[in-house]
């Protein structure tokens, strides 16, 4: 499985990658984010699905680049993206449905080109068309999306800070990770300001964060020990109710 996340704020984007590849009993350490970058021409793809259908797509788009090719607006990139994969569903659909293999690759394609009024976000689906993520979602996630979902749901909002947009962002792959055994570290992280041309890559290990991690934890832990439990009295008073009738039966 997977865990890729993208988010979009005023000041820029931000990016986290997981890197487990699980194939059978063992698990391996694979990139899963491609960065692109060089003047006014800033983009990453990152991609969830069969690892085969993933490298061949990049490697077609990056022959496209390589060649000449050029775009001066993300949605034009992610067009070319979208005909590659098609191109790979072309050729490997049915051989991998024969085989009992889905073809499935979801893309999540982040940067801002030259003719961008703005850094961009776009969700690819394995049919190659696609949507942009707009003020009112200002994230998307492909592969194991279910228990990093609240937190990023509670927190982010358009005006949020880069920083806080990472940190959250880890905490969501954080709640994965412990809730999964597909999603690990290292984790690929990309930042982005918006107009700047200039995309960073950075990778974190488990010995960089697992203090964060273990914080977090014990801060949950308070948390819930300080929600007041008033609230539940009267269905506790419910139970109480019932037992003392039950114990008057038994007599």
């Amino acid at each position: 499985m997977t865990y890729c996340l993208a988010i979009k704020v005023k000041e820029g984007l931000v990016a986290i990658a997981d890197t487990r590849i699980t194939s059978g009993t063992d698990t391996t350490v694979k990139k899963k984010v491609f960065v692109d970058q060089k003047n006014q021409h800033s983009l990453f793809i990152m991609t969830s699905g069969l690892r085969s259908v993933r490298d061949k797509a990049i490697i077609y788009f990056r022959e496209l680049i390589d060649g000449g090719a050029e775009y001066n607006k993300l949605y034009k990139a992610v067009n070319a993206f979208g005909q590659q994969v098609r191109r790979v569903a072309e050729e490997d659909r049915g051989p991998l449905e024969k085989s009992g293999f889905k073809f499935n690759l979801n893309t999540i394609i982040g940067g801002q080109l030259s003719d961008d009024d703005e850094h961009k976000l776009f969700l690819l689906y394995p049919e190659g068309n696609w949507v942009e993520l707009d003020q009112g979602s200002p994230f998307v996630i492909i592969g194991n999306s279910g228990p990093g979902k609240p937190i990023l749901n509670r927190t982010l909002k358009e005006d949020s800070s880069m920083k806080l947009a990472l940190k959250t962002g880890f905490l969501s792959f954080d709640s994965t990770r412990t809730s999964t055994n597909d999603v690990d570290f290292p984790i690929d992280v990309i930042l982005y300001n918006k107009d700047s041309f200039a995309m960073s890559e950075y990778r974190f290990e488990k010995q960089d964060l697992e203090h964060i991690s273990a914080q977090w934890a014990n801060e949950l832990k308070t948390a819930l020990l300080n929600i007041p439990e008033d609230w539940m009295e009267p269905a506790f008073e419910k139970l109480r109710v019932l037992n003392d009738d039950c114990r008057k039966i038994d007599l």
